[in-house]
Order: structure tokens, then sequence, then C-alpha cells
């Protein structure tokens, strides 16, 4: 190296030293000699390394001393502009833009990944059905990452890249107990993946999280079925459920029970206390593998009926929740012993479906059947259930409130709220405060009134209840009556922007529109007004509503 150093330096003007395909090298001898070129390199000369892995050179190094310019994945793949240049022109596929959108993001950029792809559609008659079902078994793309990357792997890597393809994001932890084996160790073993550019995505900057390439993801998780049986594939599932309920990451472990066909662990996650059922994917996630399971199964077990409806109570979606209650009661008496007294357990499933009732009801202002389903459900509720008791006490708070009788409302308000607070129940607890503050503005109590709202905002910030447009539309109402027009359009706003968060519960949306009409003519904008007014007026039509609370 040093001769061939002295030879470089006598050579006039800039020149570049091209090293290509350089992850081929695997001797650490040729390595250091590298390093001692580049160390010693004369001025004029610069190095262009091209390499699928990082080099085993120090880069860290040279990046301090500001000493190399890097090309990695996210400075290499195709933008939407450029994804739909190549496709449509160089390709000649003729591809719309929510096409191209679509398989850019499916193939993420990677520009073999989209050349593949319109290999593959050549000859298809149905674009738009081949792109949405476009993925790593397709055969051309199989062809490639078998041949080119899977292939080239010692046993062991493939071995870590099967097994942990179950994972929709990895750490070294989480991979280690997926594999249980001490021999590929799971941090290690991410680091060289990454290193080898083996289409793995990192997922934060201190390399603990990272996902796979969803192309190479489907390639790894198609060839996993074919190398290992149900149960295999069922065991290291649960081994992640493990991991993450160990870690306090209960809808991840909810997640890979279901993946593993676990019932009896699935429905043990699914009513932990620590699963964030205030985030509205984490319902959502649960609500699709209860419709997915069979009614037989469901029929023999209510409480998984009643779950549903609970759910989508609280996704603030009462649609479907009335059928759901049915099929629970219609559970409950098939599995009950004729003649016997009710347990416990389906006592209170029973005051818990006239609380549901209860909650429906208001969303159409039936006071009779709010207060029937609430003593009913007082009824039957175990005493010790005061969750569900706060539920049912504030719909009659409702119900009193339609009824003018804000007295009994506010009390019945407080009340909801104590228990909630005794529950140690976050969400229901703010829904109570939302409502006593709306009894509390009706009274004119307005400086008590912001007060309690402004209170919830913290919990609604964190855990958006579906009730949360009505602190921010109350609060606009009180300080478009302290005539500061500024601070009651923030309100407004963002009133307006988690109601259609919520559009299953129209009045919301709707009473935010009509407010904010209201205050574009306040500031003399009857155009601005004009149109909130016909939006409104077009939600309530497409949503059939009626009623304005």
């Amino acid at each position: 190296v040093t001769t061939l150093l002295n030879e470089m330096s006598t050579i006039p003007g800039n020149f570049l030293l091209v090293l290509d395909d350089y992850h081929s090298i695997d001797s650490k001898p040729v390595d250091q000699s590298l390093a001692f070129l580049i160390e010693h390199q004369p001025p004029q000369m610069h190095l262009l390394i091209a390499t699928r892995e990082d080099p085993d050179l120090p880069l860290a190094r040279m990046r301090a001393r500001g000493q190399c310019t890097e090309l990695r994945v996210a400075d290499l793949r195709f933008t939407p502009a450029e994804a739909a240049e190549f496709l449509n022109f160089v390709m000649g596929l003729n591809l719309s833009e929510t096409d191209v959108a679509a398989l850019e993001a499916r193939t993420e950029g990677w520009i073999a990944g989209l050349q593949l792809a319109a290999l593959s559609l050549q000859g298809h008659q149905d674009v738009t059905s081949f792109i949405q079902s476009f993925t790593g078994s397709h055969h051309f793309v199989l062809d490639y990452l078998v041949e080119e990357v899977l292939g080239q792997q010692p046993e062991s890597i493939q071995a870590f890249l099967l097994h942990t393809s179950i994972l929709e994001r990895m750490c070294g932890p989480l991979c280690d107990a997926v594999l249980l084996d001490p021999s590929i160790p799971g941090q290690a073993t991410l680091e060289y993946l990454q290193r080898a550019n083996l289409f793995i995505v990192p997922q934060d900057n201190e390399r603990r999280w990272y996902r796979y390439h969803h192309l190479f993801g489907d390639l790894l998780r198609k060839r996993l079925g074919q190398s290992l049986t149900p149960g295999g594939i069922a065991r290291l599932q649960l081994h992640a459920s493990e991991w993450y309920e160990n870690n306090d990451l209960m809808l991840e472990a909810f997640r890979h029970a279901a993946g593993a066909n676990d019932i009896e662990r699935a429905v043990h996650l699914m009513e932990s206390r620590k699963m964030p059922l205030h985030l509205r994917g984490t319902a959502t996630a649960i609500l699709d593998w209860l419709e997915s399971l069979p009614k037989s199964l469901l029929d023999a077990r209510p409480a998984l009926w009643w779950k549903q409806a609970a759910l989508l109570l609280r996704i603030g979606q009462p649609t479907g929740v009335e059928e759901k209650l049915q099929a629970t009661e219609a559970a409950l008496a098939s599995t009950a012993l004729p003649g016997a007294d009710l347990d416990d357990t389906t006592r209170d499933l029973i005051g818990q479906i006239a609380a549901a009732r209860a909650n429906v009801a208001q969303v159409q202002a039936q006071t009779e059947t709010i207060q029937f389903q609430t003593r009913r459900a007082l009824e039957y509720l175990h005493p010790d259930n005061l969750s569900f008791r706060s539920v049912a006490i504030r719909s009659l708070g409702f119900a009193y409130y339609i009824e003018d009788n804000l007295t009994e409302s506010g009390r019945a308000y407080a009340e909801a709220y104590s228990l909630a607070q005794a529950a140690g129940n976050i969400v229901d607890s703010s829904l109570a405060s939302i409502r006593l503050g709306q009894v509390q503005e009706a009274e004119n109590q307005l400086h008590l009134a912001a007060e309690t709202y402004q209170g919830v905002l913290p919990v609604i910030e964190e855990y958006s209840p579906h009730n949360a447009p009505l602190a921010y539309l109350g609060l606009a109402r009180i300080y478009y009556e302290w005539n500061d027009l500024d601070a009651a359009e923030k309100f407004g706003e963002q009133s307006l922007k988690l109601s259609r968060q919520f559009d299953q519960v129209v009045d919301r949306l709707v009473v935010s529109e009509v407010f904010l009409a209201r205050l574009k003519l306040a500031r003399r904008d009857v155009t601005g007004a004009m149109d909130k007014i016909l939006q409104a007026e077009k939600t309530s039509r497409l949503k059939n509503y009626t009623y304005r609370l």
C-alpha cells in the first residue's frame, strides 16, 4: 500500500479511485490496508466505494472529520414523481396517479422493486387490483429476493430472518425471546442486517427498533409458512406475545396472541387493565379480531359479543351496538341452565347491557328509555362495578339535562364523576366532567364552567374520548359570550376537528359547524357564515340528522 500511495502522489490533477462491489470482500487485512490508504491518501485523490453493506472502516471518525459523503437508501429511493416518470415513460405503463402512489408506497421507492413490479404488470388487464395485491410473493420479486438476498446468507441468518418475520417491529431482546437461540444474538444480528443493508429499516436513532421492508417481509412470511407447521409458527407468536406482555406493550401482546389463535390468552390480554383502550387503534384492532371469530365461539362466550358493543360505544359508533347487545342476550339465554338462579357474573353482564342501552338512547334523546335502562342497570350491576355504575348514572344526568332539570342533572354528573374517580377510570371521569360543565354553562356559571372544561383538556389531549368535542365547543361558546372571538374560533375549530374523528355522533359535527357560522356573522363575514351553514346542512342531509343538542 505504501508503494501504491507513493505512485499515486505523483499523479497530476484530481482523480477518482473506484472500488465496486466492496461487499464481496471478507478479509480483515484488506480492510486494514484500505483504512491505511484512506488515512494517508494524497490530496488529489478521491475514493468512491460502492457496496451493499457498510465496509469495516473507521466511518464514525471520518464522519466526525467531515471526510466522507454517504448516499444511502433514503437518498437512492424514488420519490413519487420519479416513480411516476419511471413507470409511465420508461416502462410505458400509463398508470394513474393513484396507482403510482400505491405502488411507490408498496415498494417504498425501491428502484429494483419498482422495475420488478413493472415487469409483473405487463399483460395484466386489471392493473389496480394487481397493485393492491402486489407482494413479495410475486414471482419476479420472489426470484430476485431469494437469489440475490436470502440465498446469499448463512443458515443462522436465514433462520433469524424467517423466524422474526412474524414481528411488525423488532428489537434485540424481543428477537432473543422469539428465537430462544443464544447462538443468534438479537441485537448483534439486527446491527449486522443494517450494515448489510438487508432490507431492514431502523425506526429510531438509537438503533433499538427495526422493521423489514414490506416486500421483503412478505417474502419471509411466505417462506416461513413453507418451512414451519402452523403449530411452530404459533409458538413463535406466543413467545412474542409473552415478551410484549412482560414489557407492558399490551396491544402488541394481544395481536400476537390472536395471531397464534390462542383465544384464552387473547381474551386475558383484551381484558387487562393495562390495555390502552383509550387509543382508537386499540379498540379497532380488538374489534377486527372479534369480528373474525366464528359465531359458534362467540355464542359460547356471551362476554365476547358484549365486548364488541362496548368497544363500539367507546369509539363513538353507536350504529350496530343494539345488534351486538341482542346477540349477547341470546347467547346468555342459550347457555343458562333452566330454572337456575343468575350468578353474579351474569347479573353484572345484564346490568352492563342495560347501561349500554341507556348510553345509546342518548343519541336520539329518548329520555324514557334512558331512565328505564338506567334503573335496570343499577339493579343488576355488581356493587363493586363502579365504572359501569358511573356510566349508567351519567346517562341519567343526560336525561335530566334534556328535561331542563339542571339541579338533578348536576347531581347525577357529580356522582358519576366520583364513582369513576373511585374506579380509577380517567376517561369516564373526564366525560362526567364535560357534562357537568354543560350544566354549569346552562346555569350561567360561565367562569366555573370554563374552569371545568379547561380541567379536562389534558385528559382529552392524551385519551381523546368521544365526547371531547363538547369541552372545546363549551369553551368556544363561553369565549364568544365574553367577546373574545379569537379564542372562540380556536376552540370552535378544535371542536370541529375532533367531531370529524367521531362522525357517527353527528350532533357534535353539525353544532360545531353552526357555531362557527355564528362566529363568522359576528365578524360580519356573511359569505363565510353562509359556507358554514351550507356545510352544516349538507352534513345533516348526508347523516340523516334531525336532533340538535
